[in-house]
């Protein structure tokens, strides 16, 4: 880099990808079971919230002709039901996801996500060839940078 010419300090994007591994494969498929797991327990944390909810209405003697009773109930219901309807698609992609996971055939490279890093640029500089920077990583090890650092 010549120190004559102006020069920038920019931000860009990372591309990271990974090559599928069996460790990989592994990994992904616990992380994606744990969060499975974890929304059932949410599903089920909501289920109980909203019965004491209504429980609590009811203990207080409201009988269940009053409009206003019957308002709450049905306003916790509706809620719990969003809630759970939310959870339940949260749920879908992640089976979708290990399902998507057990097709992936092995030394494939898969888009893993983005970060960023800070780089230089000059006059003359090929921009694009600046910005298009991957980063390729096995089993937690980068194998390959990809790109013009």
């Amino acid at each position: 880099m010549d120190e004559n010419k102006p020069q920038l300090m920019l931000k860009r994007p990372i591309n990271l990808k990974v090559v599928v591994t069996p460790r990989w494969k592994e990994e992904m498929q616990q992380q994606l079971q744990a969060q499975t797991s974890q929304l059932d327990r949410q599903l089920q944390e909501i289920d109980m919230q909203g019965q004491r909810a209504i429980s609590e209405i009811q203990k207080q003697g409201i009988t269940l002709t009053n409009p206003q009773a019957l308002q709450q109930i049905e306003a916790i219901q509706n809620q719990v039901n969003q809630k759970k309807n939310e959870f339940q698609q949260r749920k879908n992609q992640l089976l979708q996801q290990l399902d998507q996971l057990s097709a992936l055939e092995l030394e494939q490279e898969v888009h893993q996500g983005q970060m960023e890093s800070f780089f230089h640029v000059q006059v003359g500089d090929n921009l694009v060839r600046k910005l298009n920077v991957e980063i390729l990583v096995r089993d937690g090890v980068v194998e390959e940078i990809r790109g013009d650092v």
